[in-house]
């Protein structure tokens, strides 16, 4: 079955400022991805970090267990999507994190997510991360800045498509399901290209108490682009992930010159290149916040939830 790696975690742990309690490390059953042979293992630590954050301890998960009695932070090696809380958590208005952007981007260079008070929405693409607003600007994000809600990826590219439009979004979409080899899993997805349009939203700054984000979202504001090139980043992710992520489609645009985009309701693709990353993993950091363990996060209607907030337009 191999070594346990609760050894190389405490180590880990020492060297990176936890001051953990203890190191419980259990066998989870199988021998991971098929043909592999590699245990799967299961880390529990007690304690936290210095700064009070636990995302030091994310990486010290099986995907980052190198199978010689060692621990890795190659983010690649894992390939994983990192993703900060649960979007039932964001429907319930767990509207604040404490994982900062220059923590989350240890994690990944492409992705979406928003801001703490709800304030706009955020893609990253080529290792920069923008804010995009409720008047449909993007403006660089800083380092000390928080989130309640995003997943990243270090993106690479498995496959790779010439589009010929004009493709709405729903065509793409399904031109996109036929080509991932299941859709039990994960993929991050890239588009760039000349659009004849693209409709976006985005939620403006939310002040406590807050509402829950179905409600919110009846008041978003809709914002239409014309004839501009730029970039569709998100993620596919399986229906079974529903709740834990947003199942389906979960796309954000940010056109050429990285100052105008928002959450992507709809467009129109004149033409351009498609990019699909399959990923291997979803990784979820649970908020080190008080909102999130006080959040109902199973009496609701997730699937139509997330529909009406994330797909609908008003």
């Amino acid at each position: 079955m191999g070594s346990s790696p609760a050894g190389p975690i405490a180590g880990y742990c020492a060297n990176h400022g936890i001051a953990g309690t203890g190191v419980g490390v259990a066998h989870r059953g199988g021998t991971g991805r098929a043909g592999t042979g590699v245990p799967v293992w299961m880390a529990v630590v007690t304690g936290r970090t210095r700064d009070g954050h636990c995302l030091q301890l994310a990486r010290t998960v099986a995907a980052h267990y190198d199978g010689e009695n060692g621990l890795h932070d190659d983010h690649d090696r894992a390939h994983e999507i990192f993703q900060s809380s649960t979007m039932t958590a964001l429907l319930d208005a767990v509207y604040d994190g404490g994982l900062t952007y220059g923590e989350l981007a240890d994690h990944g260079d492409f992705g979406v997510g928003t801001f703490n008070e709800l304030d706009g929405e955020m893609v990253a693409v080529d290792g920069r991360f923008f804010q995009l607003r409720s008047d449909g600007t993007a403006t660089p994000v800083t380092a000390d800045e928080r989130t309640p809600f995003a997943a990243v990826t270090f993106f690479r590219g498995d496959t790779h498509r010439r589009l010929d439009g004009p493709m709405d979004l729903d065509e793409i979409e399904a031109l996109l399901d036929g080509l991932v080899p299941s859709t039990n899993l994960f993929y991050a997805v890239r588009i760039d290209g000349r659009f004849s349009s693209v409709v976006t939203r985005t939620v403006a700054r939310q002040h406590r108490p807050y509402r829950p984000l179905v409600e919110v979202t009846r008041t978003q504001v809709e914002t239409t682009f014309a004839d501009l090139s730029g970039t569709v980043v998100g993620f596919r992710c399986p229906d079974y992930a529903q709740g834990v992520t947003v199942a389906g489609y979960h796309l954000h645009f940010i056109d050429d010159s990285r100052t105008r985009g928002g959450h992507v309701l709809g467009f129109t693709l004149d033409g351009g290149r498609l990019a699909v990353d399959q990923d291997a993993d979803l990784h979820v950091e649970v908020p080190d916040t008080p909102d999130f363990p006080a959040a109902d996060l199973a009496g609701r209607d997730v699937a139509a939830e997330i529909e009406a907030t994330e797909h609908q337009r008003r």
